[in-house]
């Protein structure tokens, strides 16, 4: 592999990334991989610092973090791709809270696993979606998906709690915001030829297959089939989400009568009556939204991944 520029959130996972920069070093170099590391300082640094890698000649930028830095740099590398600069590999390295974004592209959760994905540079294209509306009527780009109703609000608690981390944090934050927000807006959801009106607990809009580290939102999605995978849970009783925690946790809720399930290229969700809480790989779109279009931008780059016979 061409020298990789390695961008760390330091205070991703806790400041589980800045502890780990010591150990990223050493196996990068057992691995004989020369590269350029910096850590990031503040809010979309890290998109800005991988348009910068971009455009000054690297073929590899690395996201060291969780979801919102993985995130971030996708986004910079799609700037980059928009302004001409394109054929950027792009890597991750799971320090985070949730890691849904690396587990969608099939990166390994442990560090020595992941860095040696990287030096084996096995490569695939991907599927990148674009979300318009609420903090970002000019757009933003998402690897894993989109999460509008009562998962985005299950994101927010998680992301206040300091005692717990990881799928614990977002399993404890859904129990609590079953009692926050559990009355579903009535939304109006168009795809394909398709328009359906009626209260939506939760729509999400998925490329890859998992959300709040361990929720199986869309269990058989695929990165590179061109398609988001929907997953639209209808307004239930405060009883029946409870009882639907387990079916996401394993991946068996499309069996159950108030969940449906599609796939599209296209979606755009509007509040007829109430709001959008939504969130983008983990990062807040709106808390308050009316409106989201969304589109799935097919094979827009290249990702590094543990194929599963190397994942061990």
């Amino acid at each position: 592999m061409k020298r990789p520029k390695i961008i760390v959130n330091p205070i991703s996972g806790r400041g589980r990334g800045g502890r780990s920069i010591a150990t990223i070093e050493e196996l990068l170099r057992g691995h004989q991989l020369d590269f350029d590391l910096v850590c990031t300082e503040r809010p979309w640094h890290a998109a800005e610092l991988a348009r910068s890698a971009a455009e000054d000649g690297f073929r590899c930028v690395v996201a060291v973090g969780g979801d919102g830095t993985a995130n971030e740099v996708l986004n910079g590398l799609m700037w980059a791709k928009t302004a001409g600069i394109d054929g950027v590999t792009m890597g991750i390295l799971t320090v985070g809270r949730g890691n849904d974004f690396g587990f969608g592209m099939g990166v390994p959760a442990d560090l020595e696993a992941g860095c040696r994905a990287l030096a084996q540079g096995h490569r695939r294209p991907v599927d990148v979606g674009r979300v318009e509306g609420g903090l970002y009527p000019e757009g933003r780009y998402f690897g894993n998906g989109v999460g509008i109703g009562f998962d985005a609000v299950v994101g927010f608690v998680a992301q206040k709690m300091t005692r717990l981390h990881g799928f614990v944090s977002y399993l404890v934050a859904a129990l609590k915001t079953i009692f926050l927000y559990y009355r579903a807006p009535t939304v109006r959801i168009e795809y394909g030829d398709r328009t359906v009106i009626h209260p939506a607990l939760m729509v999400s809009v998925m490329n890859g297959r998992r959300m709040g580290g361990g929720f199986m939102m869309a269990p058989n999605a695929a990165i590179d089939d061109g398609q988001f995978d929907l997953c639209i849970a209808g307004q239930v009783s405060r009883m029946r989400i409870l009882a639907l925690i387990p079916r996401f946790m394993n991946g068996s809720q499309a069996t159950h009568p108030a969940v449906s399930t599609d796939r599209t290229n296209r979606v755009v969700v509007t509040a007829v009556e109430g709001v959008l809480p939504a969130h983008a790989d983990g990062e807040t779109l709106c808390t308050d939204g009316t409106r989201l279009a969304l589109d799935l931008l097919p094979r827009q780059i290249e990702m590094i991944y543990a194929p599963p016979e190397h994942t061990s």
